[in-house]
């Protein structure tokens, strides 16, 4: 999703604000939040509001709103004075003011374009998907507000997936039909995977039925029913939304292996063959982490900045030297640590990445270095339940035993499906 204002493009995709066609520079928080205020430009935004979802809840000083609201002023020449397009509400919060035109138009009328005319859904792609609005149904009183809140909540954690394309609440939230036409919305916005739900409450329970299909056949991937007291909504919507999360990072790459291994092998793209090594990695034999090794080498071969596929060569590496599948435990060592060091050149801010990061300093007993790494990955993605069960595994052998289990029972918890969970227990 592209927004025009008054002279500007912001970018969502790019992450890029554009002035008359060239780039503005911008800081990636003060971009967030003027993101967010664009988005939610129909309504005002609490300053508690800001801060949770541009610091994630952080404690962070008024002061340090207020500057990335004065950077944001001066990236489009406006001050606190003239307020041209944002307006503080004081003892409020701010609103975004400016006519604002989007840069496609939206809807599933016959003949509708796709979002992005002359992009289509192309196997070679990363992964995309849409969330749609969840569908009250019946009569769901004070619950009823989740049906907007929990989906808006899972497009703000699914952008931080690097490797999920995520369409914008703008977008996404336009499409308003009971029943929608996987296949039509797929068509409309050029995504591989939407998912839908809907919202009930009976009496003082609520229940909330999720659903992820796949695009291009219409076919459900996954689904699941999840309930809670309506008296405790906050605290189930947290939850629902960690468990949502954790399912999709599951169940994505599962469905992405599956249809990976219709394709003739010759002919595997980066993406398929990364989902394809993901497959053998959890097999925990020698057989099968070579045969990882080499999938992960063509995805690299194919794409030389793929950060997942050289963590993934970093995991395999690990688990040679980890469980003493090869005679030079040194030298196996050294390539976790060096293609877990690539995949971070390329991408920082991939919690997978990280991960792998982290447990390679374990080899060496690192434990102190190996930690400093895992906490990033979890701080990056909060729902990463591999990530949490490293963290706390790191935790125990460092003498944090409590710290670790509480971890630990918290990664079971978000995954009980997870390849790693035997090692959780």
């Amino acid at each position: 999703m592209t927004y025009l204002f008054g002279g500007f493009e912001l970018d969502l995709a790019r992450v890029e604000l554009r002035a008359e066609g060239q780039p503005c520079p911008i800081e990636p928080q003060v971009f967030a939040l003027l993101a967010f205020l664009v988005e939610n430009r129909e309504r005002l935004v609490s300053r508690e509001e800001l801060f949770e979802k541009v610091w994630d809840g952080r404690v962070v000083s008024d002061s340090a709103l207020d500057s990335r609201v004065k950077s944001a002023r001066r990236a489009l020449g406006d001050d606190g004075k003239a307020q041209r397009f944002i307006r503080t509400i004081h003892g409020q919060g701010f609103r975004f003011v400016a006519d604002v035109t989007e840069a496609t138009a939206v809807s599933l009328l016959a003949g509708a374009q796709p979002l992005a005319p002359g992009i289509a859904l192309d196997a070679s792609s990363r992964p995309s998907i849409a969330v749609l609005r969840f569908r009250p149904v019946g009569n769901a009183g004070a619950g009823a507000t989740i049906a907007d809140a929990l989906p808006h909540d899972l497009i703000t954690e699914l952008a931080r997936l690097r490797w999920l394309f995520v369409t914008a609440r703008g977008s996404s939230f336009r499409l308003e039909a009971a029943d929608p036409d996987i296949t039509e919305v797929g068509r409309v916005l050029a995504v591989r995977y939407v998912l839908t739900g809907t919202l009930e409450v009976s009496g003082r329970q609520l229940a909330v039925m999720a659903r992820l299909c796949d695009t291009r056949d219409g076919g459900i991937v996954w689904a699941e029913r999840y309930t809670g007291a309506i008296d405790d909504v906050h605290a189930v919507r947290a939850e629902i939304r960690s468990k949502i999360l954790t399912a999709l990072e599951i169940q994505i790459p599962l469905h992405e292996a599956a249809q990976a291994r219709l394709t003739v092998s010759d002919n595997l793209d980066a993406w398929a063959a990364y989902h394809l090594g993901l497959q053998h990695m959890y097999r925990f034999n020698r057989q099968d982490n070579t045969q990882a090794a080499a999938l992960f080498r063509r995805a690299v071969a194919r794409d030389p900045d793929f950060a997942r596929a050289h963590a993934g060569l970093s995991f395999v590496h690990f688990q040679n030297a980890f469980m003493r599948q090869t005679d030079d435990i040194r030298g196996e060592i050294s390539l976790a640590r060096e293609c877990a060091q690539r995949g971070l050149d390329l991408d920082p801010l991939d919690p997978f990445v990280n991960f792998t990061m982290g447990r390679s300093f374990w080899l060496e007993g690192d434990l102190d270095s190996g930690l400093t790494w895992l906490e990033r990955a979890t701080s990056l993605s909060p729902n990463y339940a591999q990530g949490i069960y490293a963290r706390g595994w790191t935790e125990a052998l460092a003498g944090s035993g409590r710290e670790g289990r509480d971890h630990v029972d918290l990664a079971m918890r978000l995954s009980p499906l997870d390849p790693l969970y035997y090692a959780m227990l």
